[in-house]
Order: C-alpha cells, then sequence, then structure tokens
C-alpha cells in the first residue's frame, strides 16, 4: 500500500473511533444526526427551498 493509502485509512479508523466516543458519551444524538441532516438537505437542495418545498425531517 502506498504511503497516502496508510495515512487515509489510519484518519479513517481515528474519524470512526471519535463518532463512535462521541456517541456514548452523548456528544452526538439522534437529534443532533437529524439537525445535520436537515442542514445538508438546505445547502445541497436550496432550490427547493425557494421554490417553497419543506425540507424539515420528521416532526
Amino acid at each position: 500500500m502506498s504511503r497516502w493509502r496508510v495515512r487515509s485509512l489510519i484518519f479513517l479508523v481515528y474519524v470512526v473511533i471519535g463518532i463512535y466516543v462521541a456517541w456514548v458519551y452523548d456528544y452526538i444524538t439522534p437529534a443532533v444526526l437529524r439537525d445535520i441532516a436537515e442542514a445538508l438537505l438546505a445547502i445541497f437542495l436550496w432550490f427547493l427551498i425557494l421554490l417553497g418545498v419543506d425540507l424539515h425531517i420528521g416532526g
């Protein structure tokens, strides 16, 4: 494996472990994930918002 692949793999493992730890210690909750998903939808589908589409997830 090339050097950049090893570094990328190590970085990916580091991020995945960090996400797991944040989830276990309640820094990441379903409400936070829903808010992030809504924000990403608004960013990538902004033209739908201008057309009056509601991109809010859930209740």
